[in-house]
């Protein structure tokens, strides 16, 4: 048995694991490396649609394993068909850094998650994009190299906590774990040399701390030969940082204010959907969301779990923006798009602007420019729930956000809580689950984890370890 790492090294996401036990092969997770990407792509600057999986291959964004990819995309760079030589991708949650490049996998190619995680995959593939990476996200349909072919029709399995998935020699136990998005889980993979643990992305200071407890618990039981933890935020101590710090600080910025607020976080993270929507309802206001975050809506609803407001609601208002003609018209906006429009909660900017002192709207730096219709009163607010920035890039994207608050004079916020384990909730978590062979991944600190296990490797990418008894 043995594990082979392409991606989530030294870096923060991108996780591509290879186990292979015997004749069985399975990939968990198959996300895109943000940082890899980054090294060579930029905003004006990506793999060129053309050259198919070329420009991935070339530049190392995706592994060159035979038997991995669809037959189409093996076309654009001049190569035969392959038969599937794997037997399944195990995906841990919807983020793009753990899931986004299934679809350039082979169709027959079974994919595994949680049933959650597959409602965000498919609110993210009706809402659609026009770029080319963005394209091949989209799961179910051939790439724009080839609009006209038929669509791929993957085979999707759905699991939940408590249920064991065979496949294979491999016994396979999801466990859920809390993150910053629904449908998250950690796996305990029963190998025929013994289990291997996979934390996914995981904290233990969110809303639901004892799922995160469930899947150590479970871990622990299964006496692992190895550990494959994250360790997004190895090098921080204890921060103090909780969601509740977050409900409390945001309703007190609300409650206060007279004038609009504008919460600008992830919308898939639905514990901070439910908080601002939440707060909205408590202090009489509407959440006023993006088209983009009206699918989502109309996909997570579907989950009685999730508490999730559909597109209806009465608190919800639906911002409708300004496309191709700037007149509103239907014909300016996406097939998909349009099931939105003309509803009584569908409201443009002028409508947002004259009702902004009885609204919190979730907008981000990519949609700013909605301000210059919206004309915010001078003094109203904004709030940053998201983390600060943590590369070059990120920080010129946020000295921008701060010119636009700057230029329309909306004070600034920050509140927020991390989806991600400080360094002392990783050692506890290992600790605990003292499994004797450490694998650090999703983290560009993995020395940080040295003595934390009888052996830790630092993984390197395509490294693959034996892991026989």
């Amino acid at each position: 048995m043995s594990l082979a790492f392409y991606g989530g090294v030294g870096e923060i996401g991108g996780n591509k694991v290879l186990l292979e036990d015997g004749d069985t092969r399975i990939f968990i997770d198959f996300g895109m490396s943000f940082a890899r990407k980054e090294l060579f792509y930029g905003d004006f600057l990506g793999p060129r649609t053309a050259n198919g999986l070329g420009d991935f291959f070339e530049m190392g964004l995706i592994p060159d394993l035979k038997g991995l990819y669809r037959d189409d995309l093996l076309a654009t760079v001049h190569r035969k068909p392959e038969p599937p030589e794997f037997d399944a991708v195990i995906l841990s949650h919807a983020h793009l850094d753990h899931s986004s490049y299934i679809s350039f996998l082979h169709e027959k190619i079974p994919v595994y998650c949680g049933e959650t995680c597959l409602l965000i995959l498919q609110a993210l593939q009706e809402a659609g994009s026009r770029s080319l990476e963005s394209e091949l996200i989209d799961f179910r349909k051939r790439p724009i190299v080839d609009r006209k072919a038929p669509p791929v029709q993957r085979e999707f399995r759905t699991f939940r906590t408590g249920q064991k998935l065979g496949i294979g020699s491999l016994e396979i136990e999801p466990v859920h774990v809390d993150h910053s998005i629904p449908g998250n889980y950690g796996f305990i993979i029963h190998t025929t040399e013994g289990a291997v643990v996979y934390t996914s992305d995981v904290r233990m200071h969110g809303t639901k701390p004892e799922m995160t407890r469930d899947f150590v618990e479970r871990a622990k039981e299964s006496e692992p030969i190895a550990l494959v933890s994250e360790g997004t935020r190895i090098n921080l101590g204890k921060t103090g940082e909780s969601e509740g710090k977050v409900l409390g600080t945001c309703s007190d910025i609300v409650e206060k204010s007279d004038k609009l607020v504008i919460a600008d976080f992830s919308f898939k993270d639905v514990d901070r959907l439910r908080t601002f929507y939440s707060i909205a309802k408590k202090t009489g206001r509407k959440f006023a969301v993006t088209l983009g975050d009206a699918f989502l809506l109309k996909y997570l609803a579907k989950d009685p779990k999730l508490q999730i407001p559909t597109p209806d609601d009465d608190h919800i208002v639906i911002i409708v923006p300004k496309r191709g003609s700037g007149q509103y018209r239907k014909e300016d906006y996406g097939t998909e798009e349009r099931q939105f429009l003309g509803r009584p909660n569908a409201w443009t900017a002028d409508k947002l602007g004259k009702a902004q002192a009885k609204l919190i709207a979730h907008l981000s730096y990519y949609n700013i420019g909605e301000l210059i219709d919206i004309r915010p009163e001078n003094g109203s607010s904004f709030i940053h729930s998201l983390s600060e920035p943590f590369n070059e890039e990120m920080e010129g994207d946020f000295q921008r956000l701060h010119n636009w608050l700057k230029h329309f004079g909306l004070s600034f916020i920050q509140s927020h809580a991390s989806g991600h384990a400080t360094g002392d909730e990783l050692r506890q978590l290992i600790d605990e689950i003292r499994a004797p062979r450490l694998f650090p991944i999703h983290t560009e600190h993995p020395e940080l984890f040295k003595g934390m296990a009888k052996q830790t490797e630092m993984t390197q990418a395509d490294r693959s370890y034996n892991l026989s008894a």
